[in-house]
């Protein structure tokens, strides 16, 4: 072989030797590398956080507005009571622990429940999703109370 051949490909080989040692030090140095997986870390868990908070508020929703309507049922069902006194109360409760924005849509109809005669009250709502953004009337939610009546 000629030796201008045998030297280049020797060259060519220990520069290969050479970049592979570079890319070896420049991918195994790990400073810097805190921080950035500290950022990554960080961020994971605070959109985790936010998630589980925007779940207990809109719990918090549910479970009032539902409070509610059941209240305003069994307001509407007294025997001197109305279903227009038991829209009122509950359009008082939701106000009272929400704000006027929950209490817009809410009806009543007496009808029967499970056989007996009932008074229903309605509550469309919107559900939160981000803070209290959200779908407007994506919350329906029924409460049932039995009708009263004197002797």
């Amino acid at each position: 072989m000629h030796p201008l051949v045998r030297s280049s490909s020797r060259a060519a080989h220990a520069v290969a030797r050479l970049r592979g040692a570079v890319d070896r030090v420049r991918w195994s140095d790990e400073r810097g590398s805190a921080p950035a997986e500290f950022v990554m870390v960080s961020a994971l868990l605070l959109a985790l956080l936010l998630a589980v908070l925007q779940l207990g508020l809109a719990l918090h929703v549910r479970n009032t507005v539902t409070d509610a309507a059941s209240e305003g049922a069994r307001f509407a069902a007294l025997a001197d009571g109305s279903a227009a006194a038991g829209v009122e109360r509950t359009r008082e409760l939701i106000v009272t622990a929400l704000g006027p924005a929950y209490a817009d849509d809410v009806t009543a109809a007496e009808g029967e429940h499970l056989g007996v005669p009932s008074v229903e009250i309605t509550v469309r709502a919107a559900l939160p999703l981000f803070g209290l953004l959200g779908v407007d009337r994506g919350l329906e939610v029924r409460g049932h109370a039995a009708l009263e009546t004197l002797p």
